[in-house]
C-alpha cells in the first residue's frame, strides 16, 4: 500500500513539473514553478518519515511483546479507524475485524429461555475427539445400569482418561460402524437422574497434579481440547494460556448469553478450575459488536483477562481471537474448552457431580418451530426434532451449516455441539445457474445485489452450484479471513506435504472452523477443511 502511495504521489509530480515548465515558458513565472516542486518534495519526504516512523514503532512493539494484530501503532490515526462506527459503551479497547462475512439465513431461533426437551436416549461416540484409537476399550455391556459420570470407555493410548456416560439409564447398544469401529454407546435414560458421588478437592488448596486426578477420573477431561489438533489434551502436558469465547458468529449459531442464564455460578467455578490448569492467563473473547450487552457472566468474570471483538464471522472463533490476542507459534499448546464446557468443570465442584446439561438450539428454515432447548451432551435428534419437521427433503446438521457433520434422525449430537441445523437438500442440477436469473442466495459476489440490502436472510440449500475446478490463486480466502496468514499457499503447502511451509504458513493456529468461511467462497470448490485437516493431521504424526 505505501508502495502505492509513492507509485501515486511521483507522477503528480512530474505533471506537476512539467505543467510548471510550460507556464515557466509562457509566462517566466519561474518562482511558481520552484515553490511547487519543493512544496511537493517536502510533503513526499515528511510522509516517508512518517511510515518509517511507524515501521520502527511496529518493529519495537514486537520485541518488547506488546504488538497485537490490528492494533494501530502508527503516530496518526489510520482513515478506517476515523471513519470506524463508535463502540459501544460497555466495551472497552475493542479489536475490529475488517475482513469477514456474515451469512444469515432464514430460520433463526427467537431469544427465549430453553424448555427441557422430552429426549429418551443419548450416545457417546469415540469418533468426536480426534485421534483416538477406533476400537477404545469399552468397559460396559448391553444391559448394564450406569449413573451419569460412570466410566463407558477410554482410549488405549491413554487409559488414564476416562470417557462417561454423559446421563444415567441402560445401556441399550454398543453400534459398529466401518472395521467394527465403536461408532456410538446409547443409553436410554432413566426418568429421575442419578449422578454418581463426587469429592472434589479444595480449589484453594490443592495441587495441580490433585486437580488433574480427579477430572481425569470423573471423566471431566475430555470436556477440554487443545490447539493445535483440536484433539482432547495430554494430562501430563501444561497448556501456555486458555482461551473462551463467549459469543458465536456462525450461521444460527445460538446465544451464549442465553446458554449462561441460571449457571452463572457453575461458569465463575470453571473459570477458577481452568485457572489452576494453565501456567499462563485464562482469556475470555466478549462481544463487541453492540447488538447485544454481553450476561454479566462474561462481562464481570473475575481471574481472567477480557478483549472484546468486533467485525463479521468468524469473529466470535476462537482461533481468530487467539490470533489477535496471543497467536500460537511452533511448539506451543493452548486450551479452548466451550462456554457449555466451563459450565460443566464447575459443575464439578458447585454440584459435585458430572451434570452435562445443556442449551442446544434447534434452527433452520426446514423447521416449524426453530427454538431453544434443555437437554444433555449426545441427545438422539429424532427426538429433538420430533413433529418439528416441516419437509422431509431435508439435510440435518449437528452444528453450524459451514462445519457441522452430516446426520440421520436416528443418529445423535455430537459431544462439544450445541446446535442442530435443519435445511433444505440441493441434491439438483443447475442448468446455467450462473447465467440465468434466479432467486436470491448467500454470496460473497456482487454478480447478486445481496450487498445493497445486507439484512436479508435467505433460505439455503445444500446445492454447491457446481462442481470442483482447477486450485487457482484468486485471494478470495484472504478476503473473509481475519487473520495474517496466507491460506491459499498453506492450502498447497498441505498438498505438496512441504512440512517446513506448512509451519511457516501459520497451520498451528488453524482448525477446520476457522477455514470454513473460506470453503464457502472458494470458486475452485475445494474442500478445504478436509484438506487442513490432512495437514493437521500429518504434522502431528511428525511430532
Amino acid at each position: 500500500m505505501k508502495s502505492g502511495i509513492v507509485k501515486l504521489i511521483l507522477p503528480a509530480l512530474l505533471l506537476t513539473s512539467a505543467e510548471g515548465m510550460a507556464q515557466t515558458a509562457e509566462t517566466g513565472a519561474s518562482n511558481y514553478f520552484v515553490y511547487t516542486l519543493v512544496g511537493a518534495a517536502a510533503l513526499l519526504l515528511l510522509y516517508l518519515l512518517i511510515q518509517v516512523a511507524d515501521n520502527l514503532l511496529v518493529i519495537e512493539a514486537k520485541q518488547s511483546g506488546a504488538y497485537k494484530s490490528g492494533h494501530n501503532f502508527g503516530i496518526f490515526p489510520r482513515m478506517e479507524e476515523i471513519f470506524r462506527k463508535k463502540a459501544p459503551a460497555y466495551a472497552q479497547n475493542v479489536i475490529g475485524l475488517k475482513r469477514g462475512f456474515d451469512i444469515k439465513l432464514e430460520g433463526e431461533a427467537p431469544a427465549e429461555s430453553a424448555a427441557h426437551a422430552q429426549v429418551t436416549t443419548y450416545a457417546i461416540q469415540p469418533a468426536n475427539f480426534m485421534g483416538m484409537t477406533p476400537i477404545p476399550k469399552v468397559e460396559v455391556e448391553v444391559g448394564a445400569e450406569v449413573k451419569a459420570g460412570d466410566l463407558l470407555f477410554f482410549d488405549k493410548k491413554r487409559p488414564e482418561v476416562h470417557y462417561a456416560a454423559p446421563v444415567s439409564g441402560e445401556v441399550i447398544a454398543i453400534n459398529r460402524g466401518d472395521k467394527r469401529a465403536i461408532k456410538e454407546i446409547v443409553i436410554l435414560a432413566d426418568m429421575d437422574m442419578k449422578y454418581r458421588s463426587l469429592n472434589p478437592p479444595a480449589l484453594e488448596s490443592c495441587t495441580r497434579e490433585e486437580l488433574v486426578g480427579f477430572l481425569l477420573s470423573s471423566g471431566a477431561w475430555p470436556l477440554l481440547r487443545q490447539r493445535p489438533y483440536d484433539v482432547v489434551p495430554e494430562p501430563t502436558e501444561v497448556p501456555r494460556d486458555v482461551f473462551i469465547t463467549t459469543f458465536d458468529t456462525a450461521p444460527l449459531a445460538p446465544n451464549l448469553n442465553l446458554v449462561v442464564e441460571g449457571r452463572e455460578a457453575a461458569f465463575q467455578k470453571g473459570l477458577e478450575v481452568l485457572a489452576r490448569l494453565t501456567s499462563g492467563k485464562v482469556y475470555l473473547g466478549l462481544d463487541g459488536r453492540g447488538s447485544e450487552a454481553p450476561a454479566a457472566a462474561f462481562a464481570e468474570a473475575q481471574g481472567v483477562e477480557k478483549h472484546w471483538f468486533s467485525g463479521k464471522h468468524p469473529a466470535g472463533n476462537v482461533g481468530v481471537q487467539i490470533h489477535h490476542i496471543k497467536a500460537i507459534n511452533a511448539g506451543e499448546k493452548v486450551w479452548i474448552p466451550g462456554v457449555q464446557e466451563v459450565i460443566t468443570l464447575g459443575a464439578l465442584f458447585t454440584e459435585k457431580r458430572y451434570n452435562t446439561e445443556r442449551v442446544v438450539v434447534l434452527a433452520g428454515a426446514e423447521l416449524k418451530t426453530p427454538k431453544y432447548v434443555r437437554t444433555y451432551q449426545g441427545a438422539n435428534i429424532a427426538e429433538l426434532l420430533k413433529d418439528n419437521m416441516a419437509s422431509q427433503h431435508v439435510r440435518i446438521i449437528s452444528g453450524d451449516v459451514l462445519t457441522g457433520k452430516q446426520k440421520t434422525e436416528s443418529e445423535f449430537l455430537n459431544f462439544y455441539d450445541d446446535q442442530i441445523s435443519v435445511i433444505e437438500e440441493g441434491d439438483y442440477y443447475e442448468l446455467f445457474g450462473w447465467l440465468l436469473p434466479t432467486s436470491g442466495r448467500p454470496s460473497v459476489s456482487r454478480t447478486y445485489p445481496n450487498f445493497l440490502f445486507p439484512e436479508t436472510k435467505f433460505k439455503a440449500n445444500t446445492n454447491m452450484h457446481g462442481e470442483g475446478r482447477a486450485f487457482v490463486v484468486s485471494g478470495q480466502y484472504e478476503e473473509v479471513l481475519p487473520m495474517d496468514i496466507y491460506p491459499q499457499h498453506l492450502m498447497k503447502a498441505i498438498l505438496a506435504n512441504d512440512f517446513e511451509r506448512m509451519e511457516g504458513l501459520g497451520i498451528y493456529e488453524l482448525s477446520e472452523e476457522d477455514i470454513a468461511l473460506c470453503e464457502f467462497v472458494c470458486t475452485s470448490k475445494q474442500p478445504l477443511q478436509s484438506i487442513l485437516r490432512q495437514g493437521l493431521d500429518n504434522v502431528k504424526e511428525q511430532g
